[in-house]
């Protein structure tokens, strides 16, 4: 081999090794670059798990939440449609009393009233059937008053007192709907018993 050639062979032997430094190096290079890159990728992948999961369950949470509130407001429209049912019934029952029931709650409505007098006002049903003695039987409960001829029909039960400008409605309905806050308990402690 001639010297030029062993320059080469030399030349080309350390070029072969330096190339396959360079391979090394290059290739734990890479080796840790994807290490990196599969550790940041593992991060990445258990934070959005994490995410993930926290969005479910409060997605869960707000879910249940409404269909919560749906169900309980199903249930207080459901409780306040049979209360209006039953405040209609008893309004039903009062106005269809015998005509001697009736009038003694009308007496016990007056009693309420105090010490009043003016003009008692009947709906037409109730004039015709009033009896006669209603007027000694108001004034046995307090009540100064006589009774119109006029029926007012304004009201179909109960009656209205008037002395000049103050009227003290006393009509079923109106007594009722005065009292419907106390009334409804009554009929949701009975109708709802837990």
């Amino acid at each position: 081999m001639s010297s030029g050639e062993k320059i080469l062979s030399s030349i080309k032997a350390d070029s072969e090794r330096n190339i396959m430094e360079i391979k090394e190096k290059s290739k734990a290079d890479c080796d840790k670059i994807i290490s990196k890159g599969q550790s940041a990728a593992y991060e990445i992948r258990q934070k959005a798990e994490i995410k993930k999961a926290e969005q479910t369950a409060r997605l869960t949470k707000s879910g249940k939440s409404r269909i919560d509130l749906e169900k309980r407001n199903i249930i207080l429209k459901a409780k306040r449609e049979e209360i209006d049912k039953a405040v209609d019934e008893v309004l039903c029952y009062m106005k269809e009393l015998p005509a001697e029931e009736y009038f003694e709650l009308i007496y016990k409505l007056a009693a309420t009233l105090g010490k009043k007098s003016g003009i008692v006002f009947l709906c037409e049903k109730d004039l015709a059937r009033a009896p006669k003695d209603f007027e000694k039987k108001l004034a046995d409960c307090g009540i100064t008053a006589r009774l119109s001829k006029e029926p007012d029909n304004s009201i179909d039960s109960g009656f209205i007192l008037k002395n000049g400008d103050i009227e003290d409605n006393m009509a079923f309905a109106s007594v009722i709907a005065e009292k419907r806050e106390a009334v409804e308990d009554l009929i949701n402690r009975e109708l709802f018993k837990d």
